[in-house]
């Protein structure tokens, strides 16, 4: 199977080409490098910026689209630049699927669409949300669902929860062992640390993908992809100081309404029902993913 990976050099793109090639996929990796630096060497790797142009692909492949800029916190005062990468990309990436006629567009949204919406969340749920990230991954999906209806490209919109484990490069485990890492006696934390959320381990994440790649027949859906539990962000920082042996004052930065940034949707609980119903379950709780991404993290420190 052909498979070509967007935005292959980052975190979640470079886990999902180590295990495409791992399954025996031919991978086309595609990466500007402005934010991640992973390559594997198994792979066709392509160095360009997706905002501009997109390279000739095999025809009839599935194309695992993850290429944007994954931080939320500056999607607030970037806007052009994030509206470029998110959302201008993924038109370019759609009409790759058009001239090479692409099996299925797996399109990696996120939770953030829904913004501060009921808990726990479905996809029917209405879609709401408070950041700029969550708009234009709002208008990714709606360009997904367009080529679908329009062109007959087969989509699927994965609206993650918080994806955790090695390699992160952003995102609260990162920021506190960094933190930590500078000042062995305080930490500052963004909000008021009541923050509560769901996280899911990487290879979680990777088996869901297997499952929907393998068992979605239908033209265009969205999935919720997260775990049944979630863990507050004091939840987070004990964890993380357990793991380093640390026992730090804790510092709140709140700013406003207990959030941690402008934008930042303090209660998400993905319902995931539905993804549940092809037989996938998450392995690790939200708890455990946090700790085996700690301590992933702290092995390559």
């Amino acid at each position: 199977m052909a498979s070509v990976v967007t935005g292959g050099a980052g975190y979640i793109g470079s886990h999902l080409i180590d295990y495409l090639i791992e399954k025996g996929d031919d991978v086309i990796s595609i990466d500007d490098y402005s934010s991640g630096n992973y390559t594997n060497t198994r792979a066709k790797n392509v160095k360009l910026d997706l905002r501009l142009a997109y390279p000739e692909i095999p025809k009839g492949a599935i194309i695992y689209h993850l290429a944007a800029n994954p931080d939320v916190r500056t999607s607030m005062d970037n806007i052009y630049d994030h509206f470029e990468r998110d959302v201008k990309t993924t038109l370019n990436i759609m009409e790759m699927a058009r001239k090479y006629d692409a099996k299925l567009v797996v399109f990696f949204s996120s939770s953030t669409v829904y913004g501060e919406g009921r808990i726990p969340t479905t996809e029917a749920d209405k879609i709401d949300p408070i950041s700029n990230y969550g708009l234009f991954k709002v208008m990714g999906e709606e360009i997904l669902s367009f080529y679908a209806r329009n062109y007959g490209i087969r989509g699927i919109s994965l609206r993650l929860a918080n994806i955790t484990g090695g390699r992160v490069s952003h995102g609260v485990v990162i920021d506190f062992i960094k933190k930590l890492k500078k000042n062995k006696e305080t930490l500052e934390i963004l909000g008021n640390g009541k923050q509560r959320k769901s996280y899911l381990y990487i290879t979680d994440l990777l088996s869901a993908l297997d499952v929907l790649v393998k068992y979605f027949k239908g033209l265009y859906d969205a999935f919720n992809i997260g775990n049944d539990d979630w863990v507050t962000v004091d939840e987070i920082a004990r964890i993380v100081e357990e793991e380093m042996k640390l026992s730090p004052k804790h510092v709140y930065v709140d700013a406003g309404e207990g959030r941690g940034w402008k934008g930042d949707v303090r209660f998400m609980l993905l319902d995931i029902s539905k993804i549940k119903s092809f037989g996938w379950l998450p392995k690790y709780s939200s708890a455990q993913a946090i700790r085996l991404a700690v301590r992933d993290v702290l092995d390559k420190i």
